[in-house]
């Protein structure tokens, strides 16, 4: 992945090829800044200084060593690290991979009345039927039909 910072309003990232991109066409989608508490361009940006990359891949595994690698994190890497940060938080590690990343994002913006549409630009789903689960159960009891009948 390939950024270029735009501040204020966060920055672009280059993605060269994913599962959902059999052909490498690469997609480029926005990061927008969060908040002070969470900021996905400052934690980025950070972790580029810190690391002293300036070209390619941004997210690199730390040899035993303690070396930074040339090589960019695999999916295994990252399920890896996702489930290492929830047993830290006392969670049960089996019900989290890398795709938690990817489903708590995509419910979260639903949840908050995020457009489907800019919600498929930052995901990358081709589907507004794929997208449709995560939007289902982020909006469950949303108007529902037997609220305050009893």
């Amino acid at each position: 992945m390939s950024i270029w910072l735009r501040p204020p309003k966060g920055w672009r990232a280059f993605i060269a090829r994913s599962k959902t991109d059999q052909e490498a066409e690469g997609a480029t989608i926005a990061v927008a800044r969060g908040s002070s508490v969470a900021c996905p361009v400052a934690a980025v940006r950070d972790w580029l200084d810190a690391a002293g990359i300036t070209s390619g891949p941004v997210f690199r595994p730390i040899t035993k060593a303690g070396a930074l690698s040339t090589a960019h994190l695999t999916d295994r890497s990252v399920a890896n690290i996702v489930k290492a940060y929830a047993g830290r938080a006392r969670l049960d590690e089996k019900h989290f991979s890398g795709h938690s990343l990817h489903r708590g994002f995509l419910t979260f913006a639903a949840a908050a009345g995020k457009s489907i549409f800019r919600m498929m630009d930052v995901s990358r789903h081709k589907s507004v039927d794929t997208l449709r689960g995560y939007v289902q159960e982020a909006e469950l009891f949303k108007d529902h039909a037997g609220a305050g009948l009893l």
